[in-house]
């Protein structure tokens, strides 16, 4: 889907000015049409771009991004093969993507993401970071006691959770609506971004349905809430704890199900940056849920023993 929706996008409508107008165009306007039949509904971009960041931004960006990604998989193989719970050290904590010093860097990356558009632009690329976030904070889980300066840092993490989705939306919608104007329309000649459609256009467009405010989110940070409950009261056993695993487990499985599709489907124009990004994601899924799951085969098994002794 990728390479066709790009192909056709950029044979009808060539120049790269032209895709920027549309990509980055924050405000569509509709205007009566003469010719009910074959264009009932004629829009245009009224909206100015105000241009991309200099490359070095878009690199810095990336770096950044991928160290902490790496980081963050060196610390949980590590942990894995020591057997640990994947709590990171206070110092190592500044290298994940969810800590203290990482997470501003991608609010604020993410805040300016819509003109962060030439080596790795954020219309393409913020979902995987928002994604590398979820992931992040569900890995590392440090409920071990009642210390304010733990349900600080989670309380900090679901704040940036959220604004990171809201800023991505604002990059991505456009992107999308820009997108589906350009595949799903023809140009009708009255200016460079004026099109013809048979059917109304929609913010976020109807050909990818993924955003960034989603229940994804809300069940990331429905987990994260339980968790400081759970270790601020000692909710340990019962209700509290039932609901936290249940809400963690479907987090889990919402985040693949995002990735996998973003994967497969999202409109990526570096086709080998967006497969190395989603792909190294999915990888970092796996070991988690693999080390999950095997703790949980563990700790049944440990269970079966004792209730057989």
């Amino acid at each position: 889907m990728n390479g066709q929706l790009l192909n056709l996008a950029g044979s009808q409508w060539g120049s790269e000015e032209t895709r920027v107008t549309f990509f980055k165009c924050i405000r569509w306007q509709i205007e009566e049409t003469l010719d009910p039949i074959d264009c009932p509904f004629h829009y245009y971009c009224d909206s100015i771009y105000p241009g991309s960041y200099p490359p070095y931004v878009d690199v810095l960006v990336l770096l950044s991004t991928t160290a902490s990604y790496l980081a963050a998989l060196v610390i949980v193989v590590l942990d894995i093969a020591r057997g640990d719970r994947t709590c990171p050290s206070p110092s190592k904590k500044f290298l994940i993507p969810s800590g203290p010093v990482v997470l501003p860097i991608i609010i604020l990356a993410l805040a300016k993401g819509y003109r962060i558009n030439t080596v790795f632009p954020l219309s393409s690329f913020g979902p995987a970071i928002l994604q590398l976030l979820y992931v992040s904070a569900l890995t590392f889980d440090c409920s071990v006691d009642k210390d304010i300066r733990y349900a600080f840092f989670e309380a900090s993490t679901i704040s940036g959770i959220l604004h990171a989705s809201l800023y991505l939306d604002a990059i991505i919608l456009p992107y999308y609506t820009g997108l589906d104007a350009m595949v799903s329309s023809k140009y009708s000649g009255e200016c460079e971004s004026c099109v013809c459609r048979e059917e109304p256009l929609v913010v976020g467009g109807r050909l990818v349905s993924y955003r960034g405010w989603s229940i994804t989110t809300f069940m990331v940070v429905g987990t994260l809430c339980l968790r400081i409950t759970c270790t601020m009261i000692g909710g340990k056993k019962g209700t509290v704890k039932l609901i936290k695993s249940l809400l963690e487990s479907l987090s889990w499985i919402l985040i693949t199900l995002d990735c996998s599709y973003l994967l497969a489907k999202a409109p990526i124009e570096r086709s080998i940056m967006g497969i190395a990004a989603f792909g190294g994601l999915l990888v970092l899924i796996c070991i988690n849920i693999t080390k999950l799951a095997s703790r949980k085969l563990i700790g049944w098994h440990r269970e079966h023993e004792k209730s057989g002794t």
